[in-house]
């Protein structure tokens, strides 16, 4: 398993360019880690990928707020 510190980081292409409230997934560990794009040398939260992966259809599936 790679470290966080050599994992490739994604942002969400809804993430304007401004900064904001955006979250940065790491992808290709046995769990995925999370972190805050606003403090990337801050903690990661780690995630099961089956329960990253609930999470996500979770939010595909979701209506759209106004």
């Amino acid at each position: 398993m790679r470290s966080d510190t050599e994992a490739t980081w994604y942002k969400s292409s809804y993430s304007g360019g401004s900064g904001g409230n955006c979250l940065e997934v790491a992808t290709g560990n046995t769990a995925i880690p999370v972190r805050d794009s606003k403090n990337p040398e801050g903690p990661t939260l780690r995630f099961q990928a089956v329960a990253w992966q609930v999470f996500v259809d979770g939010i595909k599936a979701a209506p759209a707020s106004k």
